[in-house]
Formats: C-alpha cells, structure tokens, sequence
C-alpha cells in the first residue's frame, strides 16, 4: 500500500515538473556551435545536438553527411518558459547566425547546416513566423529559414553532445565558436554569459 501511494505521488510530482518544461528545436549551422550558443542562458535546462526535418529513421551523423537523408543539424532545448520565452530563444537565434545563406554557415555548406526552426506545437509555429518577419528588417537579403511543425528530433551520438565544453582546444572551437560567442556577449537578449 505505501509503495503504491509512493508511485502515484512519484507519478504527480513528475508530471509537475514537466509542465514547467518546453522544447525548441532549432537549427542554425553546425550544431557544436547551436549548441554552445543556447547552454547556460537562464531559463535553458538542457541542450541537445541532433537531427530533425529528414526522411530516414534515425539517421546517423554520417547519414546526414551525405546530404541524402534531408535531415538538418540542429538542437533541442529544453527550457523553462516562465524563466525565458520562445520568443526570447528565437531572438537569440537570429542573432547567433546569418539565416539569409540557404545551405551554409561560414565555411560549412550542405543542407545539414541549413536555417531551420522546427516548431513543437502550432503556437510556436505561429510565434515562429512572426519572429521571422519582424527579424527581416535586420538583414539586408531575404531570410531563407525554414518553418516546420512536428519533423521528429532523433539525437546525435554521444561524441557530439557538450561538444565545446568538453573540447575547449578544439580547432573549430577555437576558430568559430569562441569568436561568435563573443561577439553575442553585447547580444541585448542574453541574460547569462556565455558558457
């Protein structure tokens, strides 16, 4: 009897917790970089690099290297919506990359590093569509970010996950995401440092 009355409490109190979380899943170039940008921002729980918006089941990274699965690299965060917004994330998002490249950051090119937001419900579809639009005034040619609703999140093995913290000395980290994430320390929307 009192294990049972433990699971439910065990039951209700995790569903509580639950409900204070959110997912987005956005894309914006290699993810070790997505990822560094979003971890350790108040109101983010967790950031995981992955791939979404392809055609294989559980596609592997050299899968999605191909260009042939449709996939894109991207991340998901799990955060706290009553400590940071979706809309908040997304403004981050435009400012973190140039979603006016179709295919390519910097020197990454292929469809895996293409601008994406992958909405998780219809509410945040909407308020994705209308970041964009308010985001265009900020970019001197048309933004090529995809909009999509509901394309499964299938994570990335593990070597890629925590990528920057775990590999400070890193060529790629070194040469493009220290830069950028310095350079988004005067972004107005952080609230925290970057990582």
């Amino acid at each position: 009897m009192k294990i049972g009355i433990f699971l439910a409490l065990l039951c209700v109190c995790g569903h509580c917790m639950a409900s204070n979380e959110e997912k987005a899943v956005l894309g914006g170039g290699c993810f070790w970089c997505v990822e560094a940008i979003f971890q350790g921002r108040a109101g983010v729980k967790s950031v995981v690099s992955g791939y979404a918006a392809g055609r294989k089941p559980n596609p592997t990274y050299e899968d999605v290297c191909t260009g042939k699965t449709g996939h894109a690299e991207v991340v998901e965060i799990t955060f706290d919506p009553e400590s940071v917004s979706f809309s908040e994330l997304l403004e981050l998002f435009w400012a973190a990359h140039d979603p006016t490249t179709p295919n390519r950051q910097g020197a990454d090119s292929g469809t895996q590093y293409r601008s994406i937001i992958v909405a998780q419900t219809p509410a945040q579809r909407e308020a994705a569509e209308k970041s964009r639009t308010a985001a265009r005034s900020r970019f001197s040619s048309p933004i090529v970010t995809e909009i999509v609703e509901g394309a499964l999140f299938y994570p990335a093995e593990n070597y890629h996950q925590d990528f920057y913290r775990s590999n400070p000395s890193h060529p790629y980290n070194r040469a493009v995401i220290a830069p950028k994430l310095e350079k988004l320390r005067s972004c107005p929307v952080l609230r925290t440092p970057a990582p």
